[in-house]
């Protein structure tokens, strides 16, 4: 079952229920480029090709940390920011560029003092997991 974001409440939620999946553009150079102006990384494995196919790549890649802000954005628009307690990620797999993002959730765990623990994770439109992780807010 999804939950929405205006009917939250700690007894309104169950554990299995799931966040409305949210789906981000195929991240291209443009994306890449303006994440790192962004973000201030510029590493030239991210926006350059040349220096990345001399490392061995076939081409640029995401930044981990864009797809850590994907999962952020994917929480915070089921909660607040307020609510957000606990927020991590371990990067799986690299996310070539031209990849189509979808992040999705589920409550995995309810605790005392009304947190709930939402087990997070990134996969581009091949089904590859790329970040996964978990995050803790407090409900009302």
């Amino acid at each position: 079952m999804s939950t929405a974001a205006n009917d939250l409440t700690y007894a309104g939620v169950a554990v299995g229920d799931t966040l409305p999946p949210l789906t981000q553009r195929a991240i291209s150079r443009t994306t890449l480029a303006l994440f790192a102006g962004a973000s201030g990384d510029h590493n030239p494995i991210h926006i350059d090709i040349d220096f990345a196919k001399a490392a061995g790549m076939p081409d640029v890649f995401a930044h981990g940390m864009l797809g850590m802000a994907y999962l952020g954005h994917l929480v915070t628009a089921w909660v607040p920011q307020s609510a957000l307690r606990e927020f991590s990620t371990r990067f799986v797999a690299i996310t070539q560029i031209h990849a189509v993002i979808t992040c999705t959730g589920t409550v995995a765990e309810k605790h005392p003092g009304n947190l709930v623990t939402l087990e997070i994770q990134a996969a581009d439109q091949h089904g590859e997991v790329k970040l996964a992780g978990k995050a803790v807010v407090e409900l009302p």
